[in-house]
């Protein structure tokens, strides 16, 4: 068996990086959803913080803007550290603060 090239190795280890990013960033968008449904359906309007990082999901601005989609992975891996277990009740407060995290980090980054 040939053994990899170090150019090879970061190939693979960039490959499998963006396939994580790319998974993190499609089930953020389905959250997004989620969440403008939420509100929606409530009747209750979306706080500005929030609606940002929802938009900023939704409309794939993570396309335009180099690194973004990093910084906030690893916030969401900070956040699923540090926040409590996700229970029925408050699956949504966690969301929204979530997501109210999300754009300071967006506002802090410069984007």
């Amino acid at each position: 068996m040939k053994r990899r090239t170090p150019e090879e190795r970061y190939q693979y280890s960039v490959r499998r990086q963006q396939k994580e990013l790319e998974e993190y960033a499609v089930h953020e968008i389905e959250y997004a959803d989620d969440l403008m449904y939420w509100y929606s359906s409530r009747k209750m309007d979306m706080p500005d913080d929030e609606y940002r990082a929802v938009a900023f999901f939704r409309n794939r601005e993570f396309f335009n803007k180099p690194g973004s989609l990093t910084l906030l992975y690893k916030a969401y891996q900070r956040c699923m550290n540090e926040l409590p277990d996700t229970t029925r009740e408050t699956a949504f407060d966690i969301l929204a603060f979530r997501f109210s995290f999300y754009a300071k980090i967006l506002d802090k980054g410069g984007f």
